[in-house]
């Protein structure tokens, strides 16, 4: 669902109240379409958060922390000269818009007191956040001059209007709807009846200001699961819509309850009141509209912030891996062509033993081939004599003979680059930050693959083995990405540690620091099992996974990162469990 007006509201009386007073510390833009700012009250030092996403617009308090880029992009350094420092004045909203209104005191650069507006535009696809600086620092509502737009609209995008520095700041277009909160319910009723539609559609069509889940929630508090037509409401019914509508509106205005609607541990949709039409379903209760919307977006951003980040890199390191895999695909067509050269040696002995047999200046020959007793047609180079047309077909044997010998260690080299590279796409599918993305870039550079990538002048702290604790109590640690499993495997591991890393598949390296002691059964397996969940066989039902102990691996000469040999080992057959995975998670 998105945040329709209704709650919207609701969140700006919660943040007006929250953050009374407050002033900006610091400013970051984690991603293209999120702003966090740091703000300081008299008590505390909270955090708001706005997202401009359209699948998860909102503006809310929030406790997560985020991984900030080492460069601030243009956005943010705008957002930091004209609003670090100010002073929050009021948090508006206009009725039935998405639309939050954050008006700060701020200082210019000439040092005048002016009051500047961050509109939150938070409509779906077209979510934005708009700088605007007010006319009338007396009337921050008044209409004022845009400084910027976190997605600047020009001509092209809209005719209607444009959001571009120096334009004067406008609402969007709204369609002509009765509002669902402030119109009478009785009014509500009867223009729905007007509709040849089921109620439900009906209150969409008819009403704004809120959602089509509470339109579906007092069609379902009115009728059930029954399909009422609303043009053919008996009054029974009318009355039991009028209900249904007062019900809602009453919620409203005595501040709403935030409620999310659970199913099977996953929120699937959010209301400032309880949500009776889903059955079967967990309705969770939350303290505040921050903590509801949080809880709803959380996961399904994280996804998106990390998608965002790794999209370059993932796009960079697919295109590097189906190269590999076609190079080493044509080096084995080339080799399988270099196979036929026996008969080309065929062709010069035979033409050596018939010289006194061929003309000069013909264009082939027929002779017996005294191998198998059958005849062959030799083709001839007419420009050449008989004995340089025999020397030609052994020179193109000796060069068939010497590519296949070549192309036998090309094609090991390129499966093993193709190997290499599935193993960095899945690292970069799988990352879990922008330290471990640094990290693999920083790999790829070095081994040739990112001519142009230059590391940030600032140094950014390499990220952390993934670390576990077994139900016995070892240490389990699991490398994020190559550079990290060389470093778990040849530098921290000692020879009775022991290794694992699932069959013929990309993963990571993990590895139990036994100190010494014998490592007991369930511990290996839970290895096992962490090996696989942290590979590309994730999912799978029953995943190979090899181990041995850490002296019996080893790093060919020239090996890439990552590529490691060992013997012997021994195979373990396991299902992933995430679940398990997170149980031993060290805290």
């Amino acid at each position: 669902m998105a945040l329709d007006a209704a709650a919207l509201a609701l969140c700006a009386k919660e943040l007006s109240a929250a953050l009374a007073d407050a002033r900006i510390d610091k400013i970051f833009e984690p991603t293209r379409d999120e702003v966090v700012l740091n703000l300081r009250t008299r008590t505390d030092n909270p955090r708001l958060f706005l997202s401009a996403r359209s699948g998860s617009a909102r503006a809310c308090l929030t406790k997560e922390t985020f991984e900030n880029p080492q460069t601030p992009p243009s956005f943010c350094m705008l957002l930091r000269k004209h609003f670090t420092g100010g002073r929050l004045l009021e948090v508006r909203t206009l009725p039935d818009e998405r639309i939050l209104f954050f008006d700060f005191q701020c200082t210019n650069e000439m040092g005048d007191t002016v009051v500047n507006t961050m509109a939150a535009e938070l409509m779906g696809r077209y979510s934005n956040l708009v700088l605007v600086q007010t006319k009338n620092p007396a009337n921050p509502a008044a209409e004022g001059k845009i400084i910027d737009a976190l997605k600047r609209v020009d001509f092209e995008d809209s005719e209607v209007r444009q959001l571009l520095p120096g334009l004067a700041y406008t609402l969007p277009p709204q369609p002509q709807k009765a509002s669902f909160l402030g119109v009478s319910a009785a009014g509500i009723v009867a223009a729905v009846s007007q509709k040849e539609l089921p109620v439900a559609e009906a209150l969409i069509k008819t009403t704004g200001g809120v959602g089509p889940v509470v339109c579906r929630e007092a069609a379902y508090r009115a009728f059930g699961g029954r399909d009422v037509t609303a043009s053919r409401m008996t009054e029974q019914e009318k009355a039991a819509l009028l209900e249904a509508v007062t019900f809602v509106q009453a919620a409203y205005a005595d501040g709403g309850t935030p409620v999310a609607v659970v199913v099977d541990g996953r929120p699937v949709e959010f209301s400032f009141l309880p949500l009776t039409q889903y059955s079967g379903a967990d309705l969770v209760e939350y303290g505040s509209y921050s903590e509801l919307l949080e809880s709803y977006y959380a996961a399904k951003d994280k996804a998106e912030r990390l998608r965002q980040k790794s999209r370059d890199l993932a796009k960079t390191v697919h295109n590097l891996h189906e190269r590999a895999v076609r190079k080493a695909a044509a080096r084995r067509e080339e080799q399988a062509q270099s196979a036929a050269s026996e008969e080309l040696r065929v062709y010069g002995e035979l033409l050596s033993a018939n010289l006194w047999a061929i003309q000069r200046g013909a264009k082939n020959v027929t002779l017996t081939n005294y191998y198998d007793g059958k005849e062959v047609t030799i083709p001839l180079d007419v420009r050449l004599s008989p004995s340089a047309n025999a020397q030609k077909y052994f020179k193109e044997y000796k060069k068939k003979q010497t590519a296949a010998r070549m192309l036998t260690e090309l094609i090991a080299e390129s499966d093993a680059e193709a190997e290499y590279l599935a193993t960095v796409q899945y690292e970069v599918e799988t990352a879990e930050g922008e330290a471990a993305l640094a990290e693999i870039r920083a790999e790829l550079k070095s081994q040739g693959y990112l001519k142009y990538y230059k590391a940030k002048d600032k140094k950014q702290k390499p990220a952390d083995f993934l670390r576990y604790v077994s139900s016995d109590g070892f240490p389990i640690l699991v490398g994020r990405n190559n550079a990290q499993n060389d470093r778990l495997t040849l530098k921290t591991a000692r020879g009775r540690d022991v290794w694992f890393h699932v069959k013929n598949a990309p993963g990571s390296h993990a590895v139990v620091l036994s100190g010494g002691q014998p490592v007991p059964d369930t511990t290996k397996t839970e290895a096992a099992v962490l090996a696989a969940v942290h590979s590309s066989q994730n999912g799978g039902a029953k995943v190979q996974v090899d181990y041995t102990e850490v002296r019996n691996v080893w790093k060919a000469n020239g090996a890439k990162p990552g590529m490691v040999l060992y013997d012997p080992y021994e195979t373990a057959v396991v299902t992933p469990d995430p679940a398990l995975a997170e149980r031993l998670r060290a805290k």
